[in-house]
């Protein structure tokens, strides 16, 4: 998780935090807010929504690659996006259906992760199809060491992929992994050097761009049948969870010492 420290909402004057470019069947997709590590803004994920719609819709596009560039994938939220929350905004905010637009694409869609893949962009990544990591890579959830917990599924998606143990140990703890223990877990589906990441998802992309598209999205769509009723209704329970401890005094302690820099003192209340 990182602050913005006052950088334009849209990313450090340009218009559009997200890159979007089109290489044949491909959609390329890149969060480009490098002076916050691409942190998670509102900009930021009404944007990654707006393109993956888009490319979802578009007939020629067969798959996508979703990317923070060569040295960070995302940091995690904007502090600053939280700070502002009740329990009842939460719930209901434009970032919040922002993660569910992105979990919802009908399209396979690769997560090419180098550095820092943390809290909300870890759960970015996990809700996509295959993630290749840079042996950069670190993933985590760090939630925990602000008083809260994550709220786009940073407390279930580790699971399927690591079991529930490492579920709990991240979710718990705020452990960081990096590339070749993700890969270990099953958290990363392949590790590469940092220089070869872009080629490495684009090869895979490339694959799968060649397979009957309707096919692929049956795939896709029948190997994401178990997330449905189940997950979704444990997505909106970690959603009210997330909500109810933006109200406590620990979330605003962990936000405010996060800010200025100190350890955080937790009341437990």
């Amino acid at each position: 998780m990182t602050s913005s420290d006052g950088a334009d909402a849209l990313g450090e004057g340009q218009t559009n935090p997200v890159r979007y470019e089109k290489l044949n069947a491909i959609a390329v997709l890149q969060i480009d807010r490098p002076a916050a590590r691409n942190a998670l803004n509102l900009s930021v994920l009404t944007g990654l929504a707006t393109a993956l719609a888009n490319a979802d819709a578009d007939p020629a596009i067969r798959c996508m690659v979703l990317t923070g560039g060569a040295d960070v994938f995302s940091a995690g939220a904007d502090i600053d996006m939280l700070a502002g929350h009740t329990a009842a905004s939460y719930v209901v905010s434009a970032n919040r259906r922002a993660f569910d637009a992105i979990r919802s694409t009908r399209k396979p869609v690769i997560a090419a992760v180098a550095g820092y893949c943390l809290g909300g962009g870890c759960e970015i990544a996990l809700g996509c199809d295959q993630i290749v990591a840079a042996d950069t890579a670190v993933f985590g959830q760090p939630e925990i060491n602000l008083g809260i917990i994550p709220g786009a599924g940073g407390t279930l998606l580790w699971s399927p992929r690591a079991g529930s143990g490492a579920q709990a140990r991240i979710a718990l703890c705020g452990t960081m992994v990096d590339a070749f223990e993700a890969r270990r877990l099953g958290i990363a589906d392949r590790v590469v050097p940092a220089a070869a990441l872009m080629p490495a998802a684009m090869e895979l992309a490339a694959q799968i761009a060649a397979k009957a598209p309707l096919a692929v999205e049956a795939a896709k769509s029948a190997a994401r049948m178990a997330w449905k009723a189940p997950l979704a209704s444990a997505l909106e329970q970690e959603v009210a969870l997330m909500a109810g401890l933006l109200a406590s005094e620990d979330a605003a302690e962990g936000i405010a010492a996060f800010l200025e820099k100190r350890p955080a003192c937790f009341k437990g209340c």
